[in-house]
């Protein structure tokens, strides 16, 4: 069972969609505040964390931090009626999965959830993309010499896309309606955010910047590996 921690502090929010999550089959566990939540991830293992982050105590970007110290595969979706640009650069920045504003519809927030539980599920099957650089397309894992390089999933679609279509240079927009469809509203820079996280993880360089366009995969060749 898939085991979900949800941070919220307004009641009648939280009871609506901890009922529907528990119509899905998830196993919730509620915290009020973000130290309360800190200290079930200490003491407990969720497959995902549901974050508000103006809550009582540590917010909720403080406690998604704990998480990617503490605990780096986990999955995170910020749920918030925090909706300006600096904030969701800030959740990004934080490798947060997802950035949901509030009010939300509880069908969309369990399509969001479904979507990265089976984006991040465990899989065995490796598929090589290079040499060194796997993608476990399965579970949605990067991969170098078979160590992790712990990407989230909006830095996964990132490496896959650009890789699937290594001569194409794509824009921003384009980099957009492929990792968010067309669900994201906001500046799209948040792109740059993205691919200079994932320039940081990637232990060649792999990405190459087109001026006056965007991004394109950069093939590294034996030598240069």
């Amino acid at each position: 069972m898939v085991r979900i921690l949800f941070l919220e502090d307004e009641p009648t929010i939280k009871e609506v969609l901890m009922e529907y999550m528990k119509m899905k089959q998830y196993d919730v566990t509620p915290a009020e505040d973000g130290n309360e939540a800190i200290q079930l991830l200490e003491e407990q293992d969720f497959d995902l964390a549901v974050l508000d982050i103006m809550v009582p105590g540590k917010n909720g970007l403080e406690v998604l931090r704990h998480i990617r110290d503490r605990k780096p595969s986990m999955a995170a979706i910020m749920l918030t009626a925090i909706d300006d640009e600096p904030t969701q650069v800030k959740a990004f920045n934080l490798y947060a999965d997802d950035y949901v504003v509030k009010p939300v519809s509880p069908i969309i927030l369990l399509k969001r959830i479904e979507t990265i539980l089976r984006r991040t599920a465990v899989a065995d099957k490796k598929a090589v993309i290079t040499k060194g650089l796997y993608l476990n397309e399965e579970a949605y894992q990067a991969f170098y010499d078979n160590v992790s390089l712990q990407l989230t999933l909006s830095e996964f679609l990132l490496l896959h896309t650009l890789k699937k279509e290594a001569m194409r240079a794509f824009t921003r927009e384009q980099l957009i309606l492929r990792i968010f469809n067309e669900d994201y509203i906001g500046n799209d820079r948040i792109i740059d955010a993205h691919i200079k996280n994932l320039r940081k993880k990637l232990p060649k360089n792999y990405i190459r910047t087109v001026i006056g366009v965007g991004y394109q995969f950069k093939e590294v060749t034996a030598e240069a590996e």
